[in-house]
């Protein structure tokens, strides 16, 4: 396997090796605040907050603020966000349970770095109603269905690494909760929290019954960056790891039958194995993320290692926010770095 031609000139040991960062984020973000993560411009909301956290956590917090008033600006009635927007404009009508919920962890982390409660009282509604749209449609169970349509249909599927991030914002919006002091949300998402864990920690015969996802690197780690605690699951987990998607000494791959490691899910993955105590893995797979780069140190979507190359030719703004939230959580350098780490409610 041939090695990366560039050489990678981020430094993942201070907010300042991270800056040129934080300026692509800024440079990227249009003027309503929205932050497109695909070439043609578009976004979706899950990623757009993955960019929001990315610029928190570098300190910038008048353009993070923006991204999160765009989020607030453009919510529906219902607490939902459509599925893809150009800027404003929404492309496709659908709408998705795990995008409606994950702004409860990107509004948890700002305050987890700005320690503002005021903050949190501003994007309140924003985040009680994009729970409560995803708690409507969650399972007895415990899962919650991925899809509305946009004929407002619901697509009884239950995506395993779609309810996996919808806990860890369930666990954010009950810590929200107690720093507010709403203890009759608390009370009730507590109990859907606990339900949504249950089944992450027993998946069978409940995720992914219309389409075996099991082909793809995030199914394998998103349960452990949710929040499950059964350490039989976690070892699964991590045994399919390293046989079906590690490639050692250049990350993660996306899908297990394709030559092709991906920056966000290895960036993700190394802070999957920082939270079970895997501290050497984490870091070797934190470096793998940042040497997958363009000339100006901007991590490209993938490496392609049977054809050496980068792949697709794109360097989208949600992949470098990975990489920062990866270096955050493996080196601490703010006060947000446990966000994945640890669980954010008091027990």
């Amino acid at each position: 396997m041939k090695k990366f031609p560039n050489i990678s000139s981020i430094n993942p040991d201070s907010l300042d090796g991270l800056n040129h960062l934080g300026k692509f984020l800024d440079n990227t973000q249009f003027l309503s605040g929205a932050i497109p993560s695909n070439k043609d411009g578009s976004h979706d909301p899950w990623d757009h907050l993955e960019s929001v956290m990315g610029l928190t956590t570098l300190g910038y917090n008048i353009q993070a603020l923006k991204g999160l008033h765009w989020m607030s600006a453009n919510q529906n009635e219902d607490g939902s966000w459509y599925n893809l927007y150009q800027d404003e404009e929404p492309l496709e009508l659908n709408k998705q349970t795990n995008h409606a919920s994950y702004i409860a962890v990107a509004v948890w982390h700002f305050y987890l770095i700005n320690n503002d409660v005021n903050f949190l009282q501003e994007f309140w509604e924003p985040v009680k109603k994009g729970i409560l749209f995803s708690l409507s449609l969650q399972h007895s169970n415990g899962a919650i269905a991925w899809n509305i349509d946009e004929f407002e249909a619901i697509d009884e599927d239950y995506l395993l690494t779609g309810c996996s991030s919808t806990a860890k914002s369930l666990e954010c919006a009950i810590a929200i909760c107690q720093a507010l002091g709403n203890k009759n949300y608390e009370s009730e998402w507590r109990i859907a929290h606990s339900k949504l864990i249950t089944a992450l920690e027993n998946p069978a015969k409940i995720f992914d019954l219309k389409k075996d996802r099991s082909r793809f690197s995030m199914d394998s780690y998103y349960p452990i960056l949710g929040g499950i605690n059964s350490k039989k699951r976690i070892n699964s987990l991590t045994t399919k790891i390293k046989d079906s998607f590690w490639i050692h000494g250049l990350g993660i791959k996306c899908v297990s039958d394709e030559p092709w490691v991906t920056v966000a899910e290895t960036s993700e993955c190394s802070i999957a194995y920082k939270k079970i105590g895997e501290d050497k893995i984490a870091l070797e797979l934190l470096h793998n993320a940042l040497a997958i780069v363009d000339g100006n140190g901007i991590p490209y979507m993938g490496w392609q290692f049977s054809e050496n190359i980068y792949w697709p030719d794109e360097t989208p703004a949600w992949t470098s926010a990975a990489c920062i939230l990866a270096a955050d959580a493996n080196n601490r350098l703010t006060s947000g770095a446990d966000l994945f780490l640890k669980q954010q409610f008091k027990s």
